[in-house]
């Protein structure tokens, strides 16, 4: 009976939650694995043909052009900004094959080894966020473009914490377009038999603030754990935030109605 009164008491009903960076600290081993995996192909080319050699970096290749986005779109970004045009391939690609899947299959076993090695942890204050939503009766899922989100939720431990999971395998099977489109996230919603006037977005990649904003959410919160708040401001966050230290159920209800005003 408690947990039915704070359900009602809440304006909104239902929480879609991305993983990396949001929930769990792996954002960065995906950037890391990027990083190491694109370097290595320009380095390849500048060998083989000649090429100037230019490092991927963080700030100028990883944020732009590959966070938040499925794995082959991202590669298929980053390449177009640097004019290179190589075969899309087959989804089972070797990972020594040059083409878009050979990179992204290499890049996702770069990803495993590291999370293997180092294991997998979540972020304290948003774990206990999303436990007091759902005392409170609020439905929670999670939405990643990630295709190893499973993997990862299993590895943190948090997988019983979400009544549904919307991620790139997911994606595949059901024919849903990635970020910044905002399939995923309706239909995580959808999932929880609520829709997105009624329901709270958090992300932390521009694409993802994107894609809450086009799938019409109420609120999209943005987590600036990259010094990022002006580009998650600017492209559809209604509010940004460092961490989840603070943020409480009543503290999202009154940004959910200031939302709403607006």
């Amino acid at each position: 009976m408690q947990m039915e009164s704070g359900h009602k008491s809440l304006s909104y009903d239902a929480a879609i939650f991305d993983l990396d960076g949001v929930i769990t600290k792996t954002a960065l081993v995906h950037a890391v694995a990027w990083r190491e995996m694109f370097n290595e192909y320009l380095q390849l080319r500048a060998r083989r043909d000649g090429e100037p050699f230019k490092e991927f970096t963080y700030k100028e290749d990883y944020l732009p052009y590959i966070d938040g986005k499925p794995r082959y779109k991202g590669v298929q970004s980053f390449l177009e900004s640097r004019g290179i045009n190589i075969p899309f391939g087959e989804k089972g690609a070797a990972a020594d094959e040059e083409s878009v899947c050979g990179l992204g299959n290499k890049k996702n076993i770069k990803f495993r080894e590291v999370l293997k090695k180092e294991g997998v942890n979540s972020y304290k204050a948003a774990v206990n966020l999303i436990r007091e939503l759902k005392d409170k009766g609020v439905k929670i899922g999670v939405a990643s473009s990630s295709k190893n989100c499973q993997f990862v939720l299993k590895s943190a431990g948090i997988e019983d914490l979400f009544e549904t999971r919307v991620d790139g395998v997911v994606s595949v099977e059901l024919g849903l377009k990635g970020k910044p489109q905002g399939d995923i996230f309706i239909q995580a919603v959808n999932n929880l038999g609520s829709d997105p006037s009624k329901a709270i977005v958090f992300e932390d990649a521009v694409s993802g603030v994107q894609a809450g904003r086009n799938g019409g959410f109420n609120l999209v919160v943005g987590i600036a754990r990259e010094e990022n708040e002006e580009e998650l401001k600017k492209n559809g966050a209604d509010i940004v935030i460092k961490s989840f230290e603070g943020v409480t159920a009543d503290v999202l209800e009154q940004w959910f109605n200031e939302s709403k005003i607006l």
